[in-house]
């Protein structure tokens, strides 16, 4: 079985990574006054060049610039796109001890519009330190609403929830048209809303502001369906579907199978990562469900733990979800990225650097 040439990549890798010290001390010493904005874009650039060189060593094609440029995988939509702010959040993030976690979530306050880039200027400085394929990740567009449900417009800014999505989809169809025309071929959307809609606990919530879970289901992919429209050809569009990555904790837990159907057939992209590290992500069999020309991308490495999983075991484990999909049209991944806030998850960059070639040593077996 061939090696991809295109993206996904049989090894890849979801695409924040640990924010190195240089990049938190140069934005203390910013708050505190004592350097620059532009010595603060000095730190990062090296940062991102340290990290694409270290990406690039352990064999990855998708090289990304880790995030490092946003205080969280969707901070810089939310400070770039017009009409967004952030407030409280609706859900909380927890862990198997039932620690809690508070977090924060967009608002919208005025009508929002794209007036600056979002992520283009982040792909061109990797393109421009790479040889390797520049991937573009952006936070999905039900992320702008399932943290707040309806209470993320607030009174008086849209007359409906449909005309919000419009206006968003607006948005997303401008950027991702500006980053084809830099070049970009290979794009993620971080999502966490439709694996949060899998979990009967988030159901309930969401009945209980009165909305219909299946019909919120449509609505999100009808939304994304929307951002995507006539996008340019030769562009790879990835889901990322993930049950939230903070510090260690997670928003939801529970299989795919509730609208597996539906969204792999429905939504209009070209590959799913999908979060499989661990027992309470279900089994593979919804896989069943994903059309012949779309790819998963199995995230069975854990970015949320130092502990290192077996070779032989996620070989296993890939054989096991061959049952249900076509071997060729699987890649192996981190469950999630390794700081999808700047704070990180629980491990160091030996352990990351360890896990993402670890990926690409066990891909090469697998596939080539």
């Amino acid at each position: 079985m061939a090696a991809r040439t295109k993206p996904p990549f049989r090894a890849d890798h979801v695409g924040s990574l640990l924010r190195p010290k240089s990049i938190t001390d140069a934005f203390k010493k910013f708050h505190a006054g004592e350097i620059s904005a532009d010595e603060v874009t000095a730190a990062q650039d090296q940062a991102i060049k340290d990290v694409i060189a270290l990406q690039e060593s352990v064999g990855l094609e998708a090289i990304t610039d880790g995030e490092f440029r946003r205080a969280s995988y969707w901070s810089s939509f939310v400070e770039r796109v017009n009409g967004l702010e952030v407030s409280k959040a609706l859900f909380t993030f927890h862990d198997a001890h039932g620690h809690e976690q508070e977090f924060t979530a967009p608002i919208v306050t005025t009508k929002v519009s794209r007036t600056t880039p979002i992520a283009s200027d982040e792909f061109e400085f990797v393109k421009a330190n790479t040889g390797k394929t520049p991937k573009t990740t952006i936070v999905s567009p039900p992320t702008m609403h399932m943290f707040r449900l309806d209470q993320t417009i607030e009174p008086g800014v849209y007359d409906s929830t449909k005309e919000y999505f419009a206006d968003l989809a607006q948005v997303y169809r401008e950027e991702i048209a500006a980053l084809a025309e830099a070049g970009s071929t290979y794009i993620q959307l971080d999502d966490v809303p439709i694996p949060m809609l899998s979990d009967p606990k988030v159901q309930e919530h969401v009945k209980a502001d009165g909305i219909d879970p299946a019909q919120l289901m449509n609505d999100y992919i009808d939304l994304f369906n929307d951002c995507l429209a006539d996008r340019p050809t030769g562009v790879t569009v990835a889901v990322h579907m993930c049950r939230g990555n903070y510090k260690g904790k997670f928003l939801s837990e529970g299989g795919y199978e509730t609208f597996a159907e539906k969204f792999f057939n429905d939504l209009d992209v070209d590959a799913f990562f999908l979060e499989y590290d661990s027992p309470r992500a279900g089994d593979f069999e919804p896989l069943k469900f994903v059309p012949k020309d779309k790819m998963v991308v199995l995230g069975l490495v854990s970015s949320k733990t130092p502990e290192m999983e077996s070779q032989d075991d996620l070989r296993a484990r890939i054989d096991e979800a061959a049952q249900f999909i076509d071997l060729d049209q699987l890649g192996l991944s981190p469950q999630c990225g390794f700081a999808s806030t700047v704070a990180g998850n629980p491990v160091t960059v030996d352990d990351q650097k360890a896990k993402l070639a670890m990926i690409v040593e066990v891909a090469d077996k697998v596939w080539n």
